[in-house]
């Protein structure tokens, strides 16, 4: 009988172990999950651990007081990096969206449109204070994926109340959610080549802002 050389290689490694493989299921339960599961923070530890990783990883951090305060809070950011147009789903909050800048929501947008927005507007679903890491889940304001990796710059408005402390936390709070398209990001896109020469923008946005809203 032809076989393929993977499958020849397999049976003959099968064949010399001489013994039944392992039930996947029953070997994942025997996994020993007593690792560190909550950082044991109050709230405001919490918060204060979240920020420290942010400015670790160069991240702009702004902060609103409430909901009419974002708006305010985009249009400082979008000044300081001297952009004028601004990429967001259609469910984003018109609240949201300071006057005088060119608002392009995404109803199918391609990706040469994309492109041609250097900023972006999302929430988020969830973060993690022990690592800085933010979660997307690509439906509804956090947007579709191409529109949060296209753009040099993302603004995330995060809520204190959506900070765990441990990604374990942060899994366990997805929950089904975890079924859709998740992105994390711990800060702007950034990687070293060979020389440990750090470049920004290879995977995603160069420029990352967290707007730290209070309610």
């Amino acid at each position: 009988m032809n076989t393929d050389a993977r499958t020849e290689i397999l049976q003959r490694i099968r064949t010399a172990l001489g013994a039944v493989a392992a039930d996947p299921t029953k070997s994942y339960a025997r996994i020993s999950r007593n690792y560190r599961s909550s950082e044991g923070l109050a709230p405001e530890a919490c918060i204060e651990h979240f920020l420290d990783r942010l400015v670790d990883y160069d991240t702009e951090i702004l902060h609103a007081a409430n909901e009419a305060e974002i708006a305010g809070a985009v249009e400082q950011a979008m000044q300081l990096a001297d952009e004028r147009s601004l990429l967001v789903a259609k469910e984003l909050p018109d609240a949201w969206l300071p006057a005088g800048i060119d608002v392009r929501r995404d109803d199918g947008l391609s990706t040469a449109q994309i492109e041609g927005v250097s900023a972006v507007l999302t929430t988020c679903e969830i973060a993690v204070a022990s690592t800085g890491t933010i979660f997307l889940v690509h439906d509804g304001a956090q947007a579709r994926r191409a529109l949060t990796l296209l753009p040099d710059h993302h603004l995330c408005v995060v809520r204190r109340s959506q900070v765990v402390g441990t990604v374990p936390e942060a899994i366990r709070a997805l929950g089904p959610r975890l079924g859709r398209a998740v992105t994390t990001i711990s800060g702007p896109s950034a990687t070293s080549d060979i020389e440990m020469t750090r470049i920004r923008g290879v995977h995603g946005p160069r420029r990352l802002t967290v707007i730290l809203c209070a309610t």
